[in-house]
C-alpha cells in the first residue's frame, strides 16, 4: 500500500502496534511497516507490570497468563518481597501478548505492511520510505531496541563509561510456578527472573554482562537450578542486547521514537512492556496536537523515576562493594523496599 497516510509506524511490536490502536482511536490513517510475522517473539522477562496490565485493559485486551502479585529479591538466605497496591500483574507468554495486540490491530483497520524500513527521509511537510512509495505526515519509529531508524538518523548516543554491556537471556521450563510473585536470584555475575506464566509454565531470564551459555550462566544459582531439571526446558533460549541504548532525543522533526527505539537502560526493573505503551499512548496525543517538542517533555517526565532506579541499580551492580550490598540494604529496609516496587507498578 503506497500513498500519503497521518501516521506511518516502523515496527509491529507492542510499542508499534499499541501506538497504531491510539492512533486509530483517534481518527489518524495510519499503516504499519513490519517485516516478521505475526506473532513475534523475543527474549523477554514476560513480567507484566501492574502498569502495562491496566493499560492493555484500557485498550480493551485480554491476555491469557499468570497472575503476579508482587515482587521477591532472594540472596543465599537472605529474601525481602513487596506485594503490589494497585492490583495484580501478569505473566504473559510475549507470542501471546504479540498476539492479542496485533489481532486488534488488524480489527482496529490498521494494515501492517511487510516491509522492512532502514532510511527515511523527511521535510517540512511528512516522512517517506524511499523505494516503497510510502509517505506520511508522521512517523513513529517503535523498531526496538537497535533501531535502524534512529541510526540512520544519527540519533544514536554511544554509552561511553557505563560499564560493560549487559544482555538478556530467556528459557521457559514446564513446571508448576512455586510463587505468585516474580523471583529475582541476585547472583555474583547476573540477575535471574523467575516469572510463573501459566498452572504448569515458568519463564526464566538471565541478565548478565558474561558472554557464556545459558546452562553454564544458571550454574551460578544452584537453589534455583534445582528447580529447574534440563529435561523439563521446553524452549530454545533467546537472546538480546547490549540493553544499555541511548537516544539523542525522542522527537526529531516529524519522526519520533517509542518504546525501546526511544532508549533503554536495563531490563533489570521490569518495566519495558510498561513504558512502550504508557509511551504509545503520549506519543499519539502530541502527534494529534502536533507538538513534537511536547512528547520529549511527556516522555522524560514518565519515565524519569524508572531511569534513575534502574540506572542507579545497574552502576551498583557493576560495583563488587556496592553489589554486595543490595540484598542486605533490601532486607533490612523492606519499607523502603516495597515503595520503590509500587512507585514503578
Amino acid at each position: 500500500m503506497s500513498g500519503s497516510h497521518d501516521l506511518l509506524i516502523v515496527g509491529g511490536g507492542p510499542a508499534g502496534l499499541a501506538t497504531a490502536l491510539h492512533a486509530a482511536r483517534a481518527g489518524l490513517d495510519t499503516v504499519i511497516a513490519e517485516p516478521r510475522r505475526a506473532p513475534v517473539d523475543k527474549a523477554c522477562g514476560e513480567g507484566l507490570m501492574p502498569g502495562a496490565v491496566r493499560a492493555l485493559a484500557a485498550l480493551g485486551l485480554e491476555v491469557p497468563g499468570h497472575p503476579i502479585t508482587g515482587i521477591r529479591y532472594i540472596q543465599g538466605p537472605r529474601q525481602v518481597q513487596a506485594a503490589f497496591h494497585r492490583g495484580p500483574g501478569l505473566g504473559a507468554r510475549r507470542t501471546d501478548l504479540h498476539s492479542a495486540l496485533h489481532r486488534a490491530v488488524l480489527e482496529a483497520g490498521v494494515p501492517v505492511l511487510p516491509l522492512r524500513v532502514e532510511e527515511v527521509r523527511q521535510d517540512t511537510a511528512g516522512v517517506s520510505v524511499p523505494g516503497t512509495g510510502l509517505r506520511a505526515r508522521w512517523l513513529v519509529a517503535a523498531d526496538g531496541l537497535h533501531s535502524p531508524v534512529r541510526r540512520s538518523l544519527g540519533l544514536e548516543v554511544r554509552t561511553w563509561g557505563a560499564g560493560a554491556p549487559r544482555y538478556g537471556l530467556r528459557r521457559h521450563y514446564a513446571v508448576p510456578p512455586w510463587s505468585s510473585y516474580v523471583e529475582v536470584h541476585w547472583g555474583t555475575h547476573a540477575e535471574a527472573y523467575v516469572t510463573p506464566l501459566s498452572p504448569t509454565l515458568v519463564g526464566v531470564a538471565l541478565l548478565t554482562a558474561r558472554r557464556a551459555p545459558f546452562s553454564t550462566q544458571l550454574v551460578g544459582f544452584p537453589e534455583l537450578a534445582g528447580r529447574l531439571p534440563p529435561e523439563a526446558a521446553v524452549t530454545a533460549v533467546r537472546g538480546a542486547g547490549p540493553l544499555r541504548q541511548r537516544a539523542r532525543t525522542r522527537a526529531h522533526g516529524r519522526v519520533l521514537l517509542v518504546g525501546d527505539a526511544a532508549g533503554y537502560v536495563d531490563a533489570l526493573t521490569g518495566e519495558g512492556v510498561s513504558l512502550a505503551l504508557s509511551g504509545a499512548e503520549a506519543v499519539v496525543a502530541n502527534v494529534c496536537r502536533g507538538t513534537p517538542s511536547r512528547y520529549e517533555t511527556d516522555w522524560s517526565r514518565a519515565t524519569r523515576h524508572h531511569r534513575l532506579l534502574t540506572d542507579l541499580l545497574v552502576r551498583a551492580r557493576q560495583q563488587p562493594v556496592l553489589a554486595s550490598r543490595i540484598m542486605p540494604t533490601a532486607a533490612r529496609l523492606p519499607g523502603l523496599f516495597a515503595a520503590a516496587v509500587n512507585a514503578l507498578a
